[in-house]
């Protein structure tokens, strides 16, 4: 019964707020009316073109962070000017200040680092959910973004525009030229588009904007002024292609291979506000390395995406929870029977054959996304360890995955989703579905939200009926103002399973949450800011109908007026709490009175010198049990000159008297009290010439160690634990202590040489090991680690932009000529 009632009361209040709620925004706006120039200005900085000299001037800059309501005093104005072409957009500021203190750190490409900054958003639905973010930095560099209530901003999206930077004896002045092909809009006589400037100023992270913004409520974009006078432009053919060769030599334990590979990626506008965005013959060879760890948790270890492809505008696909693009080309998912005495050998990664995506939106919020991708057959080695015979099996059939999404904006800030993903396997491989309908709904004067997700999964094991699971969640609260709060309620059947192409590590759950949080906008004190949040969680299991964990705590964050930042946090869980899930067969392992706290301290970056400093420490109030747990992580950076910046970190982590799952025996899980230590170091450096050429270093080094007590645990159906199977680190087959290590080193140079052309070598270094001497030292390890067989990786890829419309210039060129 109560699995009915919680997602039909949901869709309920979804339905009557969708038809009760008003959703016009009627805040004043600025206009900027701009005019066509017969010639397009020289991007180059200086801002004396003829396209300049009567255009109108936006200024009167207004700031909204630190402070709320200061306008700029005249000798740090900003005056901004545009004008347009058929071709592009044109934007020249001039940004007033003290040029000695303008900071102007060379940083690599959507990397802020210590530089002030000018930018430019573009709205051409002028729908305010939708934005187009083009920065420029006192440095000369350059950042893209889009951006919208669902995701905020996404700088995994990359464009090709050009931009000029010029410092000056009164401050600097930016010139940038956006062409129409990087932008969305349909065929409109007569357009108003949504727009916005923003400027800030680092050394004390002061950011105005042309329209004023109120911090306190709201999505950003909903205070957007309008430019108007853009007339009888003509969306381009947007259609733009990247063509790549990589060359990799790779050397492992003596053998040496060697490949080149050629394929492209392609960027088509289907339609004036859809795009195709096709990777044939994909390479992903220098996405960078995963920071594996051990894993002794119930469930699996997953990574963030580092694929360019599936980074890059997949806003529409990430609603509803239904999509981890890691899944597409991960390890292979069969499961393989062997026989006594057989190993199986089988790849890491399944090859992607090739990918596409269309995604866009309409003029009247309409949006639709489609995503497929496939992946080939990959085939496993079986040995016979006796034998030494080999066959071949199948780990991972031919396989196509799909993501279908409709999605209707409305109101400048709500809006309502359907989302469905298939994954397809060829033969008696496994096959998923899911499908989800989500609404996020703010009230018109976007004081309070409503976020409600319903899902269903269907998997097909071919043998089997089909089984279908069931998920929902359901969250309201206020958003606006000092004082906020929320409600929320997450459920999840014990069938459901959407892990074919999505990421759900478990389900059965049935969990209620509250939370209360207290904030300032404006600078008060030493301050500029701080936040107090409380929080309380009940969760339940929905079979059996069980009470599984109760915790409440808060946290305390605060922004100093020196740029410095610190904060803690405290969590309790009081009482016994039942993990269901550390056995790996359903019955509950018990504890009880857990208390954790922590804080942190964060200097400012500004400074040539500064350091983040982290630290928790754990225990349980139990008898019986001296858990003790405590983790510091110190990072200092060093930045030797506006070129060369330096990062290391290190993570030191111990834990005393934890108990987890070691084994199994006769399909009886056995238990262990262990102690933890967990050593990382991390260094990453960059080293930027110009805003063309960098050169980049990141290293890491894991070490963790696990080492048993003697006597091991078997669980009661109670919960509780006993020794009196005779269970010992002896007679369960096998040493359970661990000594685990990987180390890591990249080393790239990027050099842009054309717009949106690059070449990027990459030096990649590679070990590994994994035995049972948790005995052995830092050193010990160490040494041990680098007997093991080394990898040795070195890759180079040349990238080229090719844009339809400027092949299509030159022609023309040649044909006037001839």
């Amino acid at each position: 019964m109560f699995q009915a009632k919680i997602p039909f009361s949901s869709l309920l209040l979804l339905i009557c707020l969708v038809f009760t709620m008003e959703f016009i925004n009627g805040q004043d706006k600025k206009t900027l009316n701009i005019s066509r120039t017969k010639k397009a200005p020289k991007i180059d900085g200086n801002l004396n073109d003829e396209a300049w000299q009567n255009a109108e001037v936006a200024t009167d800059f207004i700031q909204f962070r630190p402070e709320i309501g200061n306008p700029l005093p005249k000798s740090k104005r900003t005056e901004v000017k545009v004008t347009y072409d058929d071709n592009a957009i044109y934007v020249a500021a001039y940004l007033y200040d003290d040029p000695n203190l303008i900071m102007k750190q060379l940083v690599n490409r959507d990397n802020f680092g210590q530089t002030d900054f000018f930018l430019v958003v573009l709205n051409p639905n002028n729908d305010a959910q939708n934005d187009t973010s083009f920065f420029v930095f006192s440095s000369g560099q350059q950042a893209d973004a889009i951006s919208n209530p669902s995701i905020g901003e996404d700088f995994s999206w990359n464009a090709v525009w050009n931009s000029a930077v010029k410092l000056k004896d009164d401050g600097w002045t930016v010139e940038i030229q956006i062409p129409y092909r990087t932008l969305r809009f349909a065929d409109q006589e007569e357009p108003t588009w949504g727009l916005q400037f923003h400027r800030q100023f680092r050394r004390d992270r002061a950011q105005y904007t042309w329209n004023p913004i109120d911090p306190t409520k709201g999505y950003i974009g909903l205070y957007h002024g309008e430019l108007k006078g853009l007339d009888n432009i003509k969306p381009p053919v947007r259609l733009n292609l990247y063509p790549f060769t990589t060359g990799i030599l790779d050397s492992f334990d003596g053998a040496t291979e060697s490949d080149l590979r050629f394929g492209m990626d392609v960027k088509y506008g289907i339609t004036d506000n859809f795009t195709l965005d096709a990777t044939l013959i994909p390479d992903f060879s220098q996405a960078g390395f995963d920071n594996v760890e051990l894993n002794l948790g119930p469930f699996e270890q997953t990574f963030s995406e580092q694929r360019q492809f599936f980074t890059e505008g997949v806003d529409l696909f990430s609603k509803g929870g239904l999509f981890f693009s890691r899944r597409i080309g991960n390890g292979p998912s069969g499961q393989i029977t062997l026989e006594q005495n057989e190993t199986l050998d089988k790849p890491d990664q399944v090859k992607v054959l090739n990918a596409l995506k269309v995604s866009g939106r309409t003029k009247d919020g309409w949006g639709l996304g489609i995503l497929n991708a496939i992946t080939e057959k990959t085939f496993g080695t079986i040995t016979n360890d006796e034998t030494g015979e080999k066959r071949q099996t199948v780990v991972e059939p031919f396989t196509n995955y799909n993501i279908l999404v409709v999605d209707k904006q409305f109101g400048g800030n709500s809006a309502i989703s359907l989302i469905n993903t298939n994954v397809t396997r060829e033969g008696e491989f496994r096959d998923g579905n899911a499908t989800a309908l989500v609404a996020n709904l703010v009230n018109k004067k976007n004081t309070y939200r409503l976020d409600t997700e319903l899902r269903m999964s269907n998997v097909n094991y071919q043998n089997a009926p089909l089984e279908t699971g069931f998920s929902s969640f359901f969250r309201v609260g206020k958003v606006a103002g000092n004082f906020r709060y929320s409600f929320d309620h997450r459920f999840a059947d014990t069938k459901y399973d959407i892990n074919d192409m999505g990421l759900n590590l478990r389900n059965n759950r049935n969990d209620f949450g509250i939370d209360f949080s207290y904030e300032t906008f404006e600078p008060s004190g030493r301050l500029n800011s701080y936040r107090f949040n409380f929080f309380s969680n009940y969760r339940r299991l929905v079979d059996p109908n069980t009470f599984a964990r109760f915790n409440l705590g808060g946290g305390y964050r605060a922004f100093t007026r020196k740029l410095d930042a610190y904060g803690f946090r405290l969590n309790i869980q009081p009482g016994k709490q039942y993990d269901f899930f550390e056995s790996r067969d359903g019955r509950p392992f018990i504890f009880e009175n857990s208390v954790s706290t922590g804080g942190w301290v964060s200097t400012n970056y500004n400074r040539i010198f500064a350091i983040d400093v982290r630290a928790n420490i754990a225990t349980l109030f139990e008898e019986g049990r001296d858990l003790f747990r405590y983790d510091f992580e110190i990072e200092p950076r060093v930045r030797f000159s506006d070129k060369l910046l330096l990062v290391y970190g290190l993570n030191f982590e111990f834990r005393n008297g934890d108990r987890g799952y070691a084994a199994n025996i006769n399909d009886t899980p056995i238990l262990g009290e262990r102690n933890r230590q967990i050593v990382t170091n991390t260094i990453s450096g960059n080293y930027t010439f110009n805003p063309f050429h960098s050169l980049g270093l990141t290293f890491r080094h894991y070490w963790d160690t696990v080492k048993y007590d003697y006597d091991m645990f078997t669980l009661l159906d109670n919960g509780r634990l006993t020794t009196a199977e005779g269970y010992n680190v002896e007679n369960i087959g096998g040493d359970p202590d661990i000594n685990f290590s990987t180390w890591n080193v990249d080393l790239t140079y990027s050099w842009q040489f054309a717009p949106g052309s690059f070449l990027t070598a990459l030096y990649r270094n590679q070990l590994f090991n994994f035995d049972e001497n948790a005995n052995d030292n830092f050193t010990e390890s160490l040494d041990l680690l680098f007997q093991q067989p080394i990898q040795n990786t070195f890759s180079l890829r040349i990238q080229y932009f090719i844009d339809y419309n400027g092949l299509k210039s030159v022609f023309k060129k040649k044909q006037t000529t001839s």
